[in-house]
């Protein structure tokens, strides 16, 4: 380790993109570590992002974002980030040291932990997964394109079949949330399950068709998705939603010690600091609403507090 950085940013998503930019222009040694995985890549276009009234692509806006923060400074390096230890624990005076999967280390005062979550995927092979994704027939998140998935961009506005797999209270709530932007709202499962009488009677006061047979297959198609049932019968929608949660990436959190709630996401306060020195999150992994605008502001928070804790630690604050 040659130098110890004001702050190493692990994440490379809008919410690690924008502190980088914070920070970098905050005069801050800043280094982003990214492992190339952010769920902004997935986005074939997105039309709720501010400032973009004909939408943009998500590799677009991550490659966009990170062009800006490495013209202030900050460094962006791809790699994984395999562990993380208190500066304490290796006879440093506090900060952290971070170790690469490819076994290189690096140390800062602070660590911004920006590593978002992955999406629970139904049994779909990689290659229709993408494709199903550029097309539209495949969509992960109802707030983003609910509007595009109900064809409101057409004349056929309200008019789409629209299935959300997920037989549960967060696939009841999807369902029930899609019915904004389409008549013709079914929710599926993937293995055979009960919902609850004041679940089923929402979804039949909000008229949700619910389809009690497993789901055994999903064929995309260019316009269209076919989803074949356990005996054998096929329906065929123009968006599937999959409803399954995610997973988050909370590994280095785990191994500092934190808390996570039950979907084991991080618990900030106000300022996004993680109640460990120097520890703070942004975006997808803390608690919150998984939007774009919403990590980024949780990202500007996070940067404008680690350089007022470090400005503090220097001295560099009225002393009032």
């Amino acid at each position: 380790m040659t130098q110890t950085y004001d702050c190493i940013i692990v994440g490379g998503g809008p919410a690690g993109l924008t502190a980088a930019t914070y920070l970098a222009r905050y005069r801050r040694r800043v280094l982003l570590i990214d492992a190339g995985k952010s769920r902004a890549a997935m986005i074939p276009r997105s039309h709720n992002h501010s400032g973009h009234p004909d939408g943009i692509e998500g590799v677009e806006l991550l490659r966009r974002m990170a062009l800006q923060a490495a013209q202030f400074g900050a460094e962006l390096r791809n790699g994984c980030v395999a562990k993380i230890a208190s500066g304490d624990d290796n006879g440093n005076d506090g900060g952290f040291v971070l170790t690469l999967a490819e076994g290189d280390s690096v140390a800062a005062r602070a660590v911004l932990i920006a590593t978002g979550v992955v999406n629970r995927r139904p049994p779909i092979d990689d290659e229709a997964h993408d494709a199903a994704l550029a097309a539209g027939t495949l969509r992960y998140c109802p707030i983003c394109d609910g509007y595009e998935a109900g064809g409101w961009e057409s004349e056929i506005g309200g008019e789409r079949r629209i299935a959300v797999v997920g037989a549960d209270g967060h696939g009841v709530a999807e369902a029930l949330f899609l019915k904004t932007y389409s008549d013709q709202v079914t929710l599926m499962t993937l293995i055979a399950c009960d919902l609850d009488e004041h679940d089923r009677a929402d979804l039949r006061h909000a008229g949700v068709t619910w389809e009690t047979r497993p789901a055994s297959g999903f064929a995309f198609e260019e316009q269209w998705v076919t989803v074949t049932l356990d005996d054998g019968e096929e329906q065929r929608f123009d968006t599937l939603y999959p409803a399954l949660g995610s997973n988050a990436n909370s590994e280095l959190a785990e191994q500092l010690g934190l808390d996570l709630d039950d979907d084991r996401c991080l618990m900030t306060d106000k300022h996004q600091r993680l109640g460990m020195k120097g520890l703070y999150a942004a975006g997808d992994i803390v608690v919150a609403l998984d939007q774009i605008s919403v990590a980024m502001g949780q990202a500007a928070i996070a940067a404008t507090t680690i350089h007022n804790d470090l400005r503090k630690a220097e001295g560099a604050t009225a002393s009032g």
